[in-house]
């Protein structure tokens, strides 16, 4: 039984990062993989974009996937009609819903927004698609509208509706309080869509979910436009082990997940990137050496085994006694507390390179 269900769109809003255009086999292969995972939606494209993308999407439906494959469409019969001709049925209809979006892009006014959204998901349905309504902007969209909007979307025939904070423009609170009420006014599933314009996105996505959000939007690494959308590693690993909630998800796979798109992005991620970072598992402090060698719970909240990686002790100005003979006898070196205080010396006045204890030796 799972509590959570990753709606992931690397594919879709992944790709929309300035600069990223992944190859057919790059997103081949990130669909493969986002599948054996766990991911239970995967947001493939927008077939509105051309014969390419269309061809692209339409092999990722070969694949025969578990997951729910979804592609993402503007509010248009149009764009409903390239999206049927992938053979994916399962269809994301996205209409801006804030005054801003409405009134200022579209030149149109919210009347036009709810008969326009009426025609179109009654025409994607009446055509055989599952669909799925998303709020764009929603977060900046009045309450009482966006309920209107969604409750129109629910008695239309939609499967979910999606919560974007397009520009990242909340915090959990606000998060928290919208989705709630929000829930109480509709029965079928909210799927939250955070941005990271204010570093929140995990945050905002875990308060959605307590607040009854059941689908959660992510990017493997976080990539997407701006600062990215909430990342998957982020948000898989909070809600199983801050939540503790109930998962199949296969948290093994973030570690190859994150090096497939940072290599088909080119998106080097930083060293002390959550969850997947290079570093996230190194220790140098002497303090936090010798707690983890007795206990490693005490500075490791989520052991490393459980990504299939190990801890590494690095050896540096801040590191004590415990981190050089634990280094020592790794080796099988034999040594003294003279030896042991002559290291550390060194290592305090900056005398150390790559970790070769050999060299103070």
């Amino acid at each position: 039984m799972n509590d959570f269900y990753i709606l992931d769109t690397t594919l879709r809003d992944g790709e929309q990062t300035a600069g990223v255009s992944f190859t057919k086999k790059e997103k081949l292969d990130i669909a493969k993989n986002l599948d054996e995972a766990g991911v239970k939606v995967i947001e493939v494209g927008i077939p509105a974009m051309g014969e390419k993308e269309i061809d692209i999407i339409r092999e990722i439906n070969s694949l025969n996937l578990n997951a729910e494959l979804l592609t993402w469409n503007r509010l248009s019969k149009v764009d409903v009609d390239r999206s049927l001709e992938t053979g994916v049925s399962n269809i994301h209809i996205s209409a801006p819903t804030s005054d801003i979006h409405i009134y200022g892009k579209l030149r149109k006014d919210r009347k036009w927004i709810m008969d326009q959204l009426r025609d179109v998901v009654s025409y994607a349905i009446k055509r055989g698609a599952k669909v799925s309504v998303g709020a764009e902007d929603a977060s900046r969209t009045d309450l009482d509208f966006l309920i209107k909007f969604y409750k129109l979307a629910e008695k239309l025939g939609a499967s979910r509706v999606r919560y974007a904070d397009t520009v990242g423009a909340l915090d959990p609170f606000r998060v928290y309080e919208n989705i709630k009420k929000i829930k109480a006014k509709i029965k079928i599933d909210i799927d939250f869509h955070g941005h990271n314009d204010f570093g929140m996105a995990t945050a905002n996505s875990l308060a959605a979910y307590r607040a009854g959000a059941r689908y959660i939007s992510s990017t493997v690494n976080g990539i997407g436009e701006r600062a990215g959308n909430a990342s998957l590693e982020e948000v898989v690993m909070s809600l199983k082990y801050i939540e503790n909630c109930e998962t199949d998800f296969d948290v093994k796979a973030l570690p190859k997940l994150s090096k497939m798109v940072e290599s088909a992005s080119s998106i080097k991620l930083a060293r002390n990137k959550p969850i997947v970072g290079e570093a996230v598992f190194s220790h140098e402090s002497g303090i936090h050496v010798d707690g983890l060698i007795k206990d490693s719970r005490t500075y490791e909240f989520i052991s490393p085994s459980e990504l299939g990686r190990e801890s590494k002790f690095v050896l540096g100005k801040t590191s004590g006694k415990a981190a050089v003979k634990n280094e020592l006898e790794k080796r099988g070196i034999k040594f003294d507390n003279d030896k042991v205080v002559n290291i550390l010396k060194k290592l305090r006045d900056g005398e150390y390179l790559d970790n070769n204890i050999l060299y103070y030796l």
